[in-house]
Parts: structure tokens; C-alpha cells; sequence
């Protein structure tokens, strides 16, 4: 089962040759690598229409879709709270005369460990299927053409936050987009989801591969979606960027794609370790320029996702996952320090104990322990979660208790609202409105103390 980042949870098949729905407003560019089209070649051409940007600071506009929406003009388409000191010490408690109300958006603000107004609310995949406007695009479009071509991820990208006013915009993208960057081509495939053809089972293979040089030559389209939703949103949200962690990205890498077991990975764990630690420094060093990028390109937060961290017992997740974290957070701290940094541990059960050394300035959980036991074990540092995301498919007055009860265990403070795992197909899309409105009702009365 693939992880819940952003939006690639989902299983995604290859349609070609129809035409989807462009963004208001925004004129998507030709020279944007497509899905299978690698770095240097020359992309196909998809006619689309494209209508003028809006002018005087006009944004958003009527979501793609009906007669205006449709694909028919002439233009070539590519497809306490925990605050961290510098150095990554950490305090317990907020600096005196934090503000509830200061110019950065409120997910920023809680994410850097102020005192806030209300507990921010986002989605892990957010932006996805279970949305009619999404399948617009997933529809008739393989899942890289839609994530690296900028325009139509920027509009992926803001459907959910215009149409339920979320805290965070995530940008439409996947956890494995950089392995392409060293070597590591991949595709998503309907019923399997990604693949990797060219897998890492050697020294040699982990020797072979390329060093993140120029991320914003070999994936330029990042830095376009990103910049592009920080003006689109315009200081109204967060904009969070993401990527998985080194040994998510690793064992993919390995297996090749999703396997139940990670028996590749871990036959190589337990066989030859000096592979598996080659190829996760490889990773880590790659991530933290990708990071960077991501960051100077407009990320507010970085999240990081360890999908895959549920295959590792405590004793191996130290190891060979948040070791090669730490060094990620490390030298991406030193370069931006003002960048609040999530770390988001899929099957943290059995692993809050280890977490409590980790340096990011918010831990994210899944939904198999609650916000309160996080809260002992963690203390004040921030954290990020948790609903059942399958209570989403339950009653209204279900949802508002999982909200109710979930920011009651968070404490009101140091907390970010989050499902435990990604927003799955077939959510009722009101279902989605109903839990952050309900988060949005509640306001926390910040003391002096």
C-alpha cells in the first residue's frame, strides 16, 4: 500500500489522448518535461485551450470544468508548546509575547512553536480522487503528466484549498519525484502504482548514481508549482512542500515498488548493510539539496514522509530511517533555519520513544496511537494528526466527536489537525467540508503562561 503523501496514494493508470480541463487564467508552458519524457527529449503536443491571465491581481476563478472549461483550442500542452532553538535544541515553552495573530499564516506559526488562535487543519492527500474536479484530470491524464506539468499541478494543488479553506496547500506532487533526478526513472501503473524498472540491488548501481546537482534543471517544474501557489495563495495558507524520506526513497529504490513485505530491502538489511547505508547517505545527501530547492522556490514547511517506516522494528527504524532524518534536518537547518520542518512516521506505534530525540520541530502520527499518548511520550513538542480518515465515510456528528476529541487530546496548542493517513478514494466530499469546519469553530484562549 503506498503511503499517504500528498496526493500518490492513489493508484494511478495511464489514459492518453484526451484533453483536460486548464486552469483559469493561467497559461500552462510548452517546454515541461512530461511523463516519459526524459530530461533533453522532445515532448508530444496536446491541444488545449488557453485563456488570458487574470489582471489586477485577480486569482482563482471559475474551477475547470463545463463548457469553459473544456479542452479545445490550439495550444501545445506539456504534460507548553516545543519551540527549536537554533542548532536543533529544543524548549518547552513558547517565547514570551508570541502573537495569535501575526502577519505568517497560522499552520507557519504553530509549525515554528507559537502560541496560536485555533488549531491549524490540513490533509494528507488533500488533493485527490475522491474529489469530481481532481478526477477531471486523473481522469484522462497519467499521474507525472499532471504532477510535472506546473500549471495543471498548481490547479491540482488548490482545488481543495478553494473549495474547503484548509490552513496548508500542499503542492500536487509524490514522495519519489527526485529519484528520477539521480537515475532512478519510475512510473505509477493502474492496480500497482509506481514502479521502478532500473532497481538498486548493488554497490555498483549505488555507485552509479547521480548527485542532486541542479534540481532546478533536471525538475524545474517544482519550482514553478511552487512559487506559482505562493502567489496564488497569497499568504491566506501555508504552502507545504514535501518528499519521502531516505529510507522510503531507498526501499523503493530496491523493491522496486510496493511490496508487503520489503523482503528485497531487507534481504539486503541483513546480507550486506553496507549497501543499504550506501544507497540511504546517497539519498539523504540528494534530499537535503531537494529540500533547499523546494524551500527557496517557496515552501514555507518542508514535511517529511516515511511511508514506509511501518516495515522497521523501533530498533531498525533508528538505524536505517531516522538516523539518515536527522542528517537531512541537520544540514537543511543549517541552510534555512527559519523553516519549520514535519516529519510525518507512517506505524509510529512502538516509536514515540525514539521520537523524542528526533530534531524536527513537528512530529507527525498515524492514526494507530492517539494525540494523547503522542502527548506523554512527546511532552510539549508540536505535533500533527490524527483522525481516522475512514470516519470520513461516518455521520456528521461522528466526524465533529473524532475532531472534538482529537483537539481536545492535542491540548489546543502545538498541535496541527491532520488525518492519520491520506484522504481515500471515495470520500464524500462534504464529508471533508464538515471536519475542517468543525476544526475552524474551535478557538484556543492563549495565556500569558
Amino acid at each position: 500500500r503506498r503511503g499517504p503523501e500528498g496526493v500518490a496514494g492513489d493508484q494511478e493508470g495511464e489514459v492518453r489522448g484526451v484533453q483536460p480541463p486548464v486552469r483559469p487564467g493561467h497559461q500552462v508552458r510548452p517546454e515541461r518535461r512530461a511523463h516519459g519524457v526524459h530530461h533533453g527529449q522532445r515532448p508530444a503536443q496536446r491541444e488545449v485551450e488557453v485563456r488570458r491571465r487574470p489582471k489586477g491581481g485577480e486569482r482563482g476563478g471559475q474551477a475547470p470544468g463545463g463548457a469553459q472549461g473544456e479542452a479545445k483550442g490550439l495550444v501545445m500542452v506539456m504534460s507548553g508548546v516545543g519551540v527549536r532553538g537554533r542548532g536543533g535544541v529544543w524548549r518547552t515553552q513558547a517565547a514570551a509575547g508570541s502573537s495569535c495573530g501575526g502577519g505568517d499564516p497560522l499552520l507557519l506559526r504553530v509549525a515554528r512553536g507559537e502560541k496560536a488562535e485555533r488549531t491549524p487543519v490540513w490533509l494528507l492527500r488533500q488533493a485527490g480522487r475522491y474529489m469530481k474536479e481532481f478526477r477531471k484530470y486523473s481522469d484522462v491524464l497519467p499521474f507525472r503528466e499532471r504532477s510535472e506539468t506546473a500549471d495543471i499541478a498548481v490547479e491540482l494543488s488548490l482545488q481543495p484549498w478553494r473549495a474547503y479553506k484548509p490552513d496548508g496547500v500542499i503542492m500536487f506532487s509524490d514522495i519519489l519525484t527526485p529519484l528520477p533526478a539521480l537515475g532512478v526513472d519510475f512510473d505509477v501503473v493502474k492496480g500497482r502504482g509506481p514502479v521502478i524498472s532500473n532497481t538498486v540491488r548493488s554497490m555498483d548501481d549505488v555507485v552509479s548514481l547521480r548527485p542532486m546537482l541542479a534540481p532546478d534543471e533536471t525538475l524545474p517544474f517544482v519550482g514553478e508549482i511552487l512559487s506559482t501557489l505562493r502567489k496564488e495563495v497569497n499568504g491566506e495558507a501555508t504552502v507545504i512542500g514535501f518528499v519521502g524520506t531516505p529510507w522510503t526513497l531507498a526501499a523503493y529504490s530496491v523493491e522496486g515498488g510496493a511490496n508487503r513485505y520489503c523482503k528485497e530491502t531487507k534481504t539486503m538489511m541483513f546480507n550486506e548493510p553496507q549497501i543499504l547505508h550506501a544507497l540511504l547517505d546517497h539519498v539523504a545527501e540528494a534530499l537535503v539539496e531537494y529540500c533547499s530547492y523546494q524551500i527557496e522556490s517557496g515552501a514555507q514547511v518542508m514535511q517529511l514522509f516515511d511511508s514506509w517506516a511501518h516495515h522497521l522494528t523501533p530498533e531498525q527504524f533508528q538505524v536505517f530511517s531516522l538516523d539518515y532524518v536527522e542528517k537531512v534536518i541537520t544540514k537543511l537547518r543549517a541552510r534555512h533555519p527559519e523553516t519549520p520542518i514535519l516529519f510525518y512516521v507512517n506505524g509510529c506505534g512502538g516509536k514515540l520513544e525514539m521520537l523524542r530525540s528526533c530534531t524536527a520541530d513537528v512530529i507527525g502520527i498515524d492514526w494507530g496511537v492517539s494525540v494523547a499518548e503522542a502527548r506523554e511520550v512527546l511532552g510539549g513538542r508540536t505535533i500533527q494528526g490524527n483522525v481516522d480518515p475512514m470516519v470520513l465515510f461516518g455521520k456528521q456528528e461522528t466526524i465533529e466527536e473524532a475532531v472534538d476529541l482529537c483537539i481536545k487530546e492535542g491540548g489546543g496548542q502545538g498541535h496541527i489537525l491532520n488525518v492519520g493517513n491520506g484522504v481515500i478514494q471515495g470520500t464524500p466530499e462534504d464529508a471533508v467540508k464538515i471536519l475542517i469546519d468543525r476544526v475552524k469553530e474551535h478557538s484556543s484562549v492563549v495565556s500569558s503562561v
